[in-house]
């Protein structure tokens, strides 16, 4: 019998069938590799597609920053909160980045609880867990907790135990090589 997760093989052994289906999910991407919030976006539009209600919750990006993803994605009908100031390294006051998460996260945790929405984006929120900004032990209760048939994806490097305990499926994105350690900066279309 060929090992499927051998990549030098071609399977001929089908994974395990699924038996059951879930009411919601809790997926994670995380890692520091790029993509994760790609990934989450890319669910976003699958969701939505499906007719799905769904809300993005960023926690360090700017309502100022004009992403791509805002543009398209709102205008197809997703809820969108960008309620962070930027990079932590550009703030005059983090204490005033800390409460920005803070009520980013009153936001999103009313979008977990509410049952009005089928998918959460809870997109860089690792972050603002890991410098203590919110709290991790109600963080993890509000997504054990959420709603029915509410799907939470959560993005950031570093997911902590706690996290990865109480997600389905966890994807490590790892570095291999980035444009920006060459000197590239991020790009319009591409990361933003």
């Amino acid at each position: 019998m060929v090992d499927a997760r051998d990549p030098g093989q071609v399977p001929v052994t089908a994974p395990p069938r699924a038996v059951r289906r879930a009411p919601s999910l809790v997926l994670v991407a995380t890692g520091d590799g790029k993509g994760k919030t790609t990934a989450a976006m890319g669910t976003v539009v699958r969701a939505l597609a499906r007719g799905w209600r769904v809300c993005v919750v960023q926690f360090i990006k700017s309502g100022s920053w004009h992403t791509g993803e805002i543009k398209v994605l709102s205008g197809l009908g997703a809820t969108w909160h960008s309620l962070g100031d930027g990079f932590t390294w550009d703030s005059d006051d983090l204490e005033r980045s800390a409460e920005l998460a803070r009520a980013a996260w009153e936001v999103a945790a009313d979008a977990i609880s509410s049952g009005e929405f089928q998918l959460v984006v809870l997109d860089e929120v690792t972050y603002p867990l890991n410098w203590g900004w919110l709290d991790s032990d109600a963080f993890v209760a509000a997504i054990a907790g959420r709603a029915e048939r509410t799907n939470v994806f959560i993005t950031g490097r570093n997911a902590s135990e706690a996290i990865v305990a109480v997600a389905d499926t966890v994807t490590e994105m790892r570095n291999v090589k980035h444009a920006f350690e060459a000197g590239i900066r991020a790009a319009k279309g591409i990361d933003f």
